[in-house]
């Protein structure tokens, strides 16, 4: 059986991306969040708000590394997978991730390491700028990378001349058509990530009577930020599909299992898409509310998958049910946060068992939603890497072999999972320790840690100033 390059290539490049695009989502809520409780510590002196800042530091340091490794290999297989789409956009892509290492990365990197070890060693508005640089770090490089990647969906400021594009607006190019949408869309998503799993981890051990009186804080400025944050991600991703519906029409289509261009659409709940014979096997919609949802109106047209070549339709039903699974996600938290104000009364929300159960399995929902969100937005521009310009079989690399691709596809399954597998065994130890005072002996004769992530079991004792009690620990 003959390999083929391209399939493996894209199969790689979804895995990897797929596997890294958890951990930034995740880390740019955490930081923000981390840098309020640093506010809060600096201003008040209460030491609750100091465990929760320390405790969400090091899950943050875990997260953060395990970010950094998985992303490092993306920019890589430009290079081995897709040289002919990295020559091709080197004008353009290669400053942009340059100015993403400069700007961004080198400023968390800094900063962090004041923020994980700087508490009594430094003035502590200098460890509060230190929380404030990471949380802006953590934006700064979303921005560089949701630019890049929105210039390859809606391709805007630079020129096709000889292969080769050449910028000809730097302003057009990366404030592109789509990447205000996009930015705001994965900001909101940071927000409800980072919000949600603290949500589920303070309702775990809340369940299990540790540290109360911070978790129950902690589970109080989550729900008030989600009950805000949800409702408006389904406002920003209404006019980010205006804006996809208006600049990748096709991908609209595959998102609403739209065949034909056609007017008072129905807003299907469930089918079964079929590529070959260009149509739905089974179909069950709501009359015209696809219409009504995308011109807002309920005899709206609606552009049809049809109107592309097969060869420029993306895969139907990947499209189609990952939309639906996002939206489903965005629609159940929603609801957790709108019944967290209704649980509020008397206290009902850190008592009431079955939301905080409920409130530990929501802890996943978020990943999930960036998961299918992103299969949306890459797979749904198929065939294109730049859109309308590019295909992706002229983006590879001509004497990329099958048998290279897949050896090289195994090769990164093989070293993610082992990665994958350390970092849940230190984020883990994390947790279990919890904000709790250190065991018994602990605090006397401790060593610094021989590894950065071996720092994750050793505990922090406070004493009534918020400062920590056991130094050696540091």
């Amino acid at each position: 059986m003959e390999l083929d390059p391209l399939i493996l290539s894209r199969i790689q490049f979804a895995f990897v991306v797929s596997f890294h695009a958890i951990f930034p989502v995740f880390t740019i809520g955490l930081a923000s969040y981390i840098a309020v409780l640093e506010a809060l510590s600096f201003k008040t002196g209460n030491p609750v708000w100091t465990k929760l800042s320390g405790f969400w530091t090091k899950v943050f340091a875990v997260v953060f590394g395990m970010g950094v490794v998985s992303g490092i290999v993306m920019s890589f297989q430009f290079g081995t997978n897709w040289s002919n789409f990295a020559q091709a956009s080197a004008n353009f892509l290669g400053p942009v991730l340059s100015y993403e290492v400069i700007t961004a990365f080198f400023l968390e990197a800094a900063f962090l390491g004041v923020l994980l070890f700087g508490r009594d060693k430094v003035p502590a508005g200098l460890h509060l700028f230190s929380a404030l640089m990471v949380a802006a770090g953590t934006f700064i490089s979303s921005f560089w990378i949701l630019a890049a990647n929105s210039w390859m969906q809606t391709p805007a400021g630079t020129e096709l001349r000889d292969g080769v594009f050449h910028v000809v607006s730097w302003s057009d190019a990366l404030f592109n058509p789509s990447f205000i949408y996009r930015f705001m869309h994965m900001a909101l998503a940071s927000f409800l990530t980072g919000g949600f799993v603290v949500a589920g981890v303070s309702a775990w051990y809340l369940l299990r009577g540790r540290e109360v009186e911070a978790n129950r804080k902690a589970l109080s400025m989550c729900l008030w930020l989600l009950l805000f944050i949800a409702p408006a991600q389904l406002v920003v991703g209404d006019f980010h599909g205006l804006n996809t519906l208006e600049h990748q029409p096709t991908k609209v289509a595959a998102m609403e299992g739209n065949w034909e261009t056609s007017e008072n659409v129905p807003l299907l709940l469930f089918a079964i898409p079929d590529q070959d014979s260009q149509s739905n096997l089974v179909e069950i919609g709501i009359p015209g509310l696809a219409s009504l949802i995308l011109t807002h109106e309920w005899d709206g047209e609606v552009p049809g998958i049809k109107d592309a070549p097969v060869a420029e339709q993306p895969p139907v039903a990947i499209v189609f049910w990952c939309f639906r699974i996002m939206v489903a996600m965005g629609v159940l938290m929603i609801l957790f946060a709108v019944a967290g104000l209704f649980l509020r009364a008397g206290g009902r929300y850190y008592q009431n068992r079955w939301y905080l159960q409920g409130l530990r399995f929501m802890s996943f929902a978020p990943f999930i939603a960036v998961w299918t969100g992103w299969f949306v937005t890459e797979v749904g521009r198929a065939p294109w890497l730049v859109y309308g310009i590019m295909d992706q079989a002229e983006a590879l690399t001509p004497s990329l072999t099958g048998g290279m691709a897949l050896f090289t596809l195994i090769g990164y399954i093989v070293v993610y999972a082992f990665v994958f597998a350390s970092g849940v065994y230190y984020l883990m130890r994390v947790l279990f320790e919890g904000m709790e005072e250190g065991h018994e002996g602990e605090d006397e004769g401790v060593e610094r840690p021989a590894r950065p992530f071996s720092a994750a079991h050793v505990s922090f004792e406070y004493n009534q100033s918020g400062k920590p009690a056991n130094e050696g620990g540091h």
